[in-house]
């Protein structure tokens, strides 16, 4: 495959797709380019009705991530019977929890010989791939969440998801989980695209039990820690980025999370004018702010940004303060320094996380 970058300089990324057998079968992984020495590689995993194809290659093709893509080496993650082209999967085959399906994560790093990676990943893939970080911290260097929500399905919505499967086929459920009803009713492009992805490109039998294992989720049990609480408490051990986009289904989901956070290692954007994916609706915005991430973990130093405004004195100097300590960090100081602001699309806006935090605007 080749990309060219913003200055029309060509490079080439080796790419090799491999069925890696695991413990809970057989899971699709793609990896792009090669990984670059004590790197972590970037690794996403897609939400229900989506495959890493559809979820993230707009993404990874818009020319701002080109910069990052000659930094690190990207592996895409397919769950299991959700690539292009996959057989229907046995009737003897139990499809996986989401527990289990984290359990996976750790076979795929072994058979590409990964010692880490920074997760990038939507919906159930984020849910995934926080279960993963929270029982292989080792293994995680950073998240970048989007639309994760880290409850369980309550009784109500396990009722009204019953009662909407037996009149709605499965991407019409499919639909009303990445879009939002503004979406659905005024965007009809967006949507007919992604209905006739969802119909087409994925295996309907898969689809289903990838949905119902999805349905099914147990809460995540992160709990934001507290002087004098529980000492015990379940918590990420690395910088995390959560997004949502303002007209999501799933932003008072999102918001719930991030209260659920360590606020000193969490991050929470929330996208202005953006709908249910972020990464298809306004990729250049979702770039720019992964790039700050990575430079809070100590990577990529000079990385170019052109599309986020900074709204405010107090966030420009603490942004500024994270990019020079980036600058001078050695390799085992990374992954400790993160940015230590909150990205609201409107100052002022409610997040539900306690303590002082800042604002900043994004504007294209």
């Amino acid at each position: 495959m080749v990309l060219e970058d913003s200055e029309c300089s060509v490079f080439e990324l080796d790419i090799t797709e491999d069925d890696v057998e695991t413990a809970f079968g057989l899971v699709h992984c793609t990896m792009m380019g090669v990984p670059k020495g004590n790197r972590p590689t970037i690794l996403t995993f897609h939400d229900i009705g989506l495959n890493h194809k559809s979820c993230f290659e707009s993404l990874f093709n818009h020319k701002d991530m080109h910069e990052i893509m000659q930094h690190f080496a990207v592996c895409h993650v397919d769950a299991p019977g959700q690539q292009e082209g996959a057989s229907t999967l046995s009737t003897e085959y139990t499809y996986p929890s989401m527990d289990q399906l984290s359990e996976t994560l750790p076979m795929v790093l072994q058979h590409f010989s990964l010692k880490s990676v920074i997760g990038m990943a939507v919906g159930a893939g984020a849910n995934i791939l926080t279960r993963f970080a929270l029982k292989h911290p080792d293994m995680v260097e950073g998240l970048v969440l989007i639309n994760l929500s880290a409850h369980a399905e309550g009784f109500l919505e396990r009722a009204a998801q019953k009662i909407t499967s037996w009149t709605h086929a499965i991407p019409d459920t499919v639909i009303s989980h990445l879009f939002g009803k503004e979406e659905i009713q005024n965007n009809h492009e967006l949507i007919s695209t992604f209905r006739h992805l969802i119909t087409n490109n994925i295996n309907q039998s898969n689809l289903q039990q990838f949905v119902k294992s999805y349905k099914s989720r147990r809460n995540l049990e992160i709990e934001r820690p507290v002087q004098g609480g529980n000492l015990n408490a379940r918590m990420l051990q690395c910088p995390a980025l959560l997004i949502v986009g303002d007209n999501s289904p799933v932003v008072d989901a999102v918001v719930d999370s991030n209260s659920r956070m360590n606020p000193t290692t969490t991050t929470f954007l929330k996208m202005a004018d953006c709908g249910g994916l972020p990464q298809v609706d306004q990729p250049g915005k979702l770039i720019e702010a992964f790039k700050y991430f990575i430079q809070g973990m100590g990577y990529m130093p000079s990385a170019s940004m052109t599309r986020l405004a900074r709204s405010r004195t107090a966030s420009n100097s603490s942004m500024e303060r994270n990019r020079n300590r980036s600058g001078t960090n050695t390799d085992e100081q990374r992954g400790r320094s993160h940015t230590d602001v909150s990205m609201e699309s409107t100052p002022g806006a409610e997040h539900g996380s306690s303590g002082p935090t800042h604002s900043v605007e994004l504007s294209c």
